[in-house]
């Protein structure tokens, strides 16, 4: 069991803010940290991993890391493996060598570069990888301690989505694997829902929600029988009727509007697409 309550004063996207959290996570939990940008998310992972410092208690599996008295334990001693957005790697050290700073253990390396198809490349160095496998060496790099806990920062945003939902298999077995508790940043709800059991929602340093991932991403008003965010990107009107273009996800759709709507809906407006009455049809993608 983890147990989080801290506090500490930010300038966030509205100015002077006040992190404040008190959480309790499950030790093996898969826990996908959501919300804008400059709500303390990465902020959180930072004072967990020990970069940086906050008031208050964190104590993880009876082992106090911080408290009120002043017991503060370095990012060393933590046993934390962190994922970075920019993956961090050493460039002037080979896949292998980057792993091994971590831990002299080359069977545990060579074990987890044979799971992310990476043992070939071991001798090579980053400035000759692409970014999916300078993700997936990260990945790697941060599993060599066994962490008791992953931080993870938005790792797949910059990947495309083949190379992110092979990565976000891999993630996902070795979580389970070296029964890690893991906290990710994420905005990318399909993938809170595949990789996460619960969903932390921050808005300005304060925990808006938490839940289920199901509860928390399948939020749906009145009888709906579908229901997705999305952004307004234009309104034509075509004839007599208004068409809204609207943006959910990495998808463009148009929705019919009538003329009121259209009148109080303007560009960049964040809007809920919902349908009470439909069939859904699924069509098998086949490969080309």
């Amino acid at each position: 069991m983890i147990k989080i309550d801290i506090t500490k004063q930010l300038h966030g996207s509205v100015g002077e803010m006040l992190l404040e959290l008190n959480l309790e996570v499950e030790s093996g939990e898969f826990i996908a940290l959501s919300g804008k940008s400059g709500s303390g998310k990465s902020t959180f992972l930072r004072i967990l991993a020990g970069l940086e410092k906050a008031d208050g208690v964190i104590d993880v599996d009876g082992s106090i890391w911080q408290d009120k008295g002043g017991r503060f334990l370095d990012v060393q001693n933590r046993g934390i493996g962190f994922v970075f957005q920019d993956y961090a790697l050493f460039e002037n050290m080979s896949v292998e060598e980057n792993l091994l700073f971590v831990k002299d253990d080359k069977k545990l390396a060579h074990y987890l570069l044979s799971v992310t198809e990476l043992y070939e490349l071991k001798n090579r160095f980053p400035n000759s990888l692409s970014g999916g496998q300078k993700q997936r060496v990260a990945l790697c790099r941060a599993f060599m301690n066994k962490p008791k806990l992953l931080l993870m920062d938005e790792p797949f945003s910059a990947l495309d989505s083949t190379m992110r939902l092979k990565l976000q298999s891999e993630l996902l077995a070795l979580h389970k694997e070296f029964g890690s508790t893991t906290i990710m940043v994420s905005h990318d709800p399909s993938e809170i829902y595949k990789l996460a059991s619960r969903v932390v929602v921050l808005e300005d340093g304060k925990v808006l929600d938490y839940g289920s991932v199901k509860d928390i991403l399948l939020q749906t008003s009145g009888t709906q029988k579908f229901s997705f965010e999305g952004e307004v990107l234009d309104i034509v009107k075509v004839d007599v009727i208004y068409v809204a273009i609207i943006a959910i996800a990495q998808q463009i759709v148009e929705v019919i509007i009538t003329s009121n709507e259209a009148k109080s809906i303007t560009i960049g407006s964040k809007v809920r697409v919902g349908t009470k009455a439909f069939s859904p049809t699924l069509f098998l993608k086949l490969d080309s």
